[in-house]
């Protein structure tokens, strides 16, 4: 695929996101932060932190990726529902997977935290642990729900 059909492909890409996007947010200044953000985690950053989306975005300093992440007004539940009924259009040749991370913690205020085996760690700390089921299929994968363990004791 020549370098003019790739920008072609990525421009299209980039749109169809934009429109995927629109309904959740109220704000256009909020869409577009969550458009830079989302296109970056897409990127080929080496670490998914907000600086590192931030500078792939050509932003200065990762404030409006932060904002967006904790106060913004924004349907997080609402998008990840239609994303799971879009994935369910294309259904064939693809599996779930689900996967635990654990999150290590310092204090135990956090909800969730207790001491608990963390396959991050390869041991039992204290630590966060968050579900996650995604759909892959040979084209790529996808997010499509998570869950924040919450142990009984």
């Amino acid at each position: 695929m020549e370098l003019k059909a790739i920008n072609q492909t990525i421009k299209q890409k980039k749109e169809e996101l934009a429109l995927f996007l629109r309904p959740f947010f109220s704000r256009e200044e909020a869409r577009q932060v969550a458009l830079q953000y989302t296109w970056g985690l897409m990127s080929k950053a080496e670490r998914k932190n907000t600086w590192q989306l931030a500078e792939e975005a050509g932003l200065q300093t990762p404030y409006a990726f932060q904002h967006l992440l904790r106060r913004g007004l924004w349907q997080a539940d609402a998008i990840r529902d239609r994303l799971q009924m879009e994935v369910l259009k294309d259904k064939e040749g693809g599996i779930l997977a689900i996967d635990e991370t654990g999150f290590l913690k310092k204090g135990k205020h956090s909800a969730g935290v207790a001491r608990q085996y963390s396959g991050t760690a390869g041991r039992i700390e204290n630590c966060q642990v968050g579900v996650f089921l995604s759909y892959a299929t040979n084209q790529g994968h996808v997010l499509i729900d998570r869950e924040l363990y919450i142990p009984e004791e």
